[in-house]
């Protein structure tokens, strides 16, 4: 079930998991999730609707893979319901290395779930966020681009 977007509002002291400005979705994990990968519908389920409700790491795209469309808050197993952030702030995302804040960010290119740095000319995935700070150690605050 989607977090209610009908509202928009910030009280002092509230953070991202109460501001009304990120919107969560649950979904079932159609194998290994680590928190913080970027995911796309699983497109290897039998039937349509499964292909709605059913998600794994984004895989690589030779461009971005333009499939992405959000990221995992907790990591799961194969059949475990994760909630995803699929539009909103993210306090750590994988991204590729050398990210920094400003960064347009295309879906994996090198490392399945992991967010690579948009290339104009380059990378042909549309843009499913932007960094917010510099990466440690391949993670990073971002705010992901409403695509799902």
């Amino acid at each position: 079930m989607a977090t209610s977007t009908l509202i928009q509002f910030l009280n002092a002291g509230q953070t991202s998991e109460t501001m009304n400005r990120r919107q969560v979705e649950t979904f079932l994990a159609g194998g290994a999730i680590a928190a913080g990968d970027w995911i796309q519908p699983d497109l290897s389920k039998a039937s349509g609707d499964e292909m709605l409700y059913a998600i794994e790491a984004a895989g690589v795209g030779t461009k971005g893979n333009p499939g992405a469309i959000g990221v995992a808050l907790t990591a799961a197993a194969a059949g475990d319901q994760v909630r995803v952030v699929v539009a909103g702030y993210v306090a750590s995302a994988s991204v590729a290395g050398a990210t920094v804040a400003g960064d347009s960010l295309v879906g994996p290119i090198g490392v399945a779930g992991q967010a690579a740095i948009e290339v104009p000319g380059t990378t042909t995935g549309a843009v499913c966020g932007y960094a917010l700070d510099a990466d440690t150690a391949n993670f990073a605050p971002v705010m992901v681009v409403k695509r799902f």
